[in-house]
C-alpha cells in the first residue's frame, strides 16, 4: 500500500515511505482521553509520524479491467496513522477528498498603438492578462475524531501509535481521467488534517489516480480511416511535378503498447529526393475566459526509405508502436487531450506534404479484432485494392492472330514459313528473339479494300426509284 507521512516538524511536508512502514503500526483504534486533572490543555506531546495509507492498492485498476486507477463508483478505504511522543491535545482530525480540473496561463503582452516615438506601436512590458478556469469533480469531507465532551474544546490523545480508518465511495457520475499537462491538470487527492489548539495545522495527502475507461471495441472506433493528398512541387512556372500520398489505418481506436499498421502509397513525380515519415501527435487544448490555448507534441515516429524522382513506394502495414501516454480526454469542458496519426513527406526546398488521421487512445483493448470483425477486415482488404497499382512483373502478350481467325483467313494473309535454318545459324542469335517474335506477332494492318478478293463476285440487285 502507498504510504504518505508528515513528520513531527509540523511543516506539512509529504514524505513517501515504502509500504512496509505501515506494518509497524498496531491495529489500535486511537486511544483518547478527555482533559483531566493531570492532562490539561497544556499537554506538550509531539507528533512523531502522521501517515495516510490506502488499502486495496490492487483495485487501483478499477472495476473495468483496464488498469491505472480508480473508477466512478469505486470505494476508497484506508487508515490515517498517528504516532505521538507524549500526550497531545487535539481539536480534530478530518479527512478531505477532492478532485478538480484547473487551467491557468498568461497571455503574451500585446503591442500598444501609438506608445512609441512617432506613434509607432511598441510591445507593453510584462506579461499580459492571466487566464484561469476550474471545474470540481469530487468534494468529500469526514471527521475521524469524535467530538470533545460538552464544555471542552479539545481532546487529549495519549502517547503511542493510533489508527483511524476511513472509507468513502466515489460518485457514480463519470469522472475525468487524471492528467497533468502544459497549462493545466486534472488531479484527485485524499488529505488528512490534524488540528491542534494554539498550533498550526499538520496535514498529509496522497494522490488518487482516476481513470475514465474507453473501450476501443466500440463500432465508432473500429472503422478504417483513409486520407489522400497531392502537392505540386515548385513555384510559379518552374514546377517539377506532383508528389501524391495516400494512407490508411485499420481502425480509429488503439491502446498503449499496441502497434498501428500503416498502409500507404507514395508517388514521386517531382525532380527531388523525398522521405516519407509517420508520427503520433498529442494535442492538448485548454479553455479559460473564452480563450483557447493549444500545446502539441510528438510522442512517437517512424521513418521510411528515400524515394527517388519518378519512383513510388508502398507501406504494406508499416508499424508504429504507441508509447505509454495518457488516454484521450474528450469529456472535460476546459481540458481536452486528443491524438492523431500523421503520415507526411519531407520535400527539400518545399513545405511538407502531410495527412492527419484522428486517433483515440483507449484503456480497454480490442480483443480478437480479426475474428470478431471478420466482415470489417474483409471489407478492408477489398478497399485496399488501390495499393496494388504497380505493373505485373511479366506482362501478358496480346493474343496470337492465328487464335482469333479461321485457318482459311490465316493461310491467305500469312505467307508460308521459310524452311528451318541451320542449327549453326540458329546458335548465332538468341533463341528468345525468335520466341518473342512469334509470341508478340501483331495482327495485319487494317484496310477497307480486300487485297485478296474471292473468285466469285457477289452481285446484289440495285433498284432505282423514279
Amino acid at each position: 500500500a502507498g504510504l504518505s507521512a508528515a513528520g513531527a516538524g509540523g511543516d506539512g511536508r509529504v514524505l513517501k515511505e515504502p509500504s512496509r512502514a505501515a506494518a509497524g503500526f498496531p491495529r489500535s483504534r486511537g486511544a483518547m482521553a478527555a482533559a483531566g486533572p493531570g492532562l490539561g490543555p497544556g499537554a506538550s506531546g509531539t507528533v512523531k509520524t502522521l501517515a495516510l495509507v490506502l488499502e486495496d492498492e490492487a483495485r487501483r485498476g478499477g472495476g473495468g479491467g483496464g488498469g491505472g486507477g480508480y473508477c466512478s463508483g469505486d470505494t476508497v478505504s484506508g487508515q490515517v496513522l498517528l504516532e505521538l511522543a507524549g500526550p497531545l491535545s487535539l481539536r480534530g482530525l478530518r479527512l478531505e477528498a477532492a478532485g478538480r480540473a484547473r487551467v491557468a496561463w498568461s497571455e503574451s503582452s500585446g503591442a500598444v498603438p501609438g506608445a512609441g516615438t512617432w506613434g509607432v506601436a511598441v510591445r507593453a512590458p510584462g506579461p499580459g492578462p492571466r487566464r484561469e478556469a476550474e471545474v470540481r469533480y469530487l468534494d468529500i469531507r469526514q471527521s475521524l475524531l469524535r467530538d470533545p465532551p460538552e464544555g471542552e474544546e479539545s481532546l487529549i490523545l495519549l502517547d503511542g501509535r493510533h489508527e483511524f480508518p476511513f472509507s468513502f465511495q466515489l460518485p457514480q457520475e463519470p469522472l475525468v481521467t487524471s492528467f497533468t499537462g502544459k497549462y493545466g491538470s486534472i488531479q484527485y487527492y485524499v488529505k488528512a488534517i490534524l488540528e491542534r489548539p494554539a498550533a498550526p495545522e499538520q496535514s498529509v495527502q496522497t494522490e488518487l489516480q482516476v481513470i475514465s475507461h474507453i473501450d476501443v471495441s466500440s463500432p465508432a472506433l473500429l472503422t478504417p480511416v483513409l486520407r489522400s493528398q497531392e502537392k505540386m512541387v515548385g513555384c510559379w512556372f518552374f514546377t517539377s511535378g506532383p508528389v501524391s500520398l495516400s494512407a490508411k489505418i485499420e481502425r480509429k481506436g488503439y491502446c498503449n503498447g499496441e502497434a498501428i499498421p500503416i498502409y500507404a502509397e507514395i508517388e514521386n513525380c517531382s525532380s527531388r529526393l523525398i522521405v516519407p515519415k509517420a508520427a503520433i501527435f498529442q494535442t492538448q487544448t485548454y479553455l479559460a475566459s473564452g480563450k483557447t490555448k493549444t500545446f502539441r507534441q510528438m510522442v512517437a515516429n517512424v521513418r521510411g526509405n528515400h524515394i527517388a524522382s519518378g519512383s513510388t513506394d508502398t507501406w504494406n502495414g508499416k508499424t508504429l508502436k504507441i508509447p505509454p501516454v495518457s488516454p484521450s480526454i474528450l469529456d472535460c469542458c476546459i481540458i481536452r487531450v486528443e491524438y492523431s496519426l500523421a503520415v507526411y513527406i519531407h520535400i527539400p526546398g518545399a513545405k511538407k506534404l502531410m495527412i492527419e488521421m484522428p486517433l483515440v487512445i483507449g484503456t480497454i483493448p480490442c480483443i480478437g479484432f480479426s475474428s470478431r470483425n471478420s466482415s470489417i477486415t474483409s471489407q478492408f482488404s477489398m478497399d485496399m485494392s488501390w495499393l496494388a497499382l504497380t505493373m505485373p512483373e511479366h506482362p501478358e502478350a496480346p493474343p496470337n492472330y492465328a487464335d482469333v481467325v479461321s485457318e482459311e483467313e490465316f493461310s491467305r494473309h500469312v505467307p508460308a514459313y521459310p524452311p528451318p535454318i541451320d542449327c549453326e545459324e540458329q546458335l548465332c542469335c538468341p533463341v528468345f528473339a525468335y520466341i518473342q517474335e512469334f509470341r508478340f506477332q501483331p495482327p495485319p494492318l487494317y484496310s477497307e479494300i480486300d487485297p485478296h478478293p474471292t473468285d466469285v463476285e457477289e452481285i446484289q440487285p440495285v433498284s432505282f426509284m423514279l
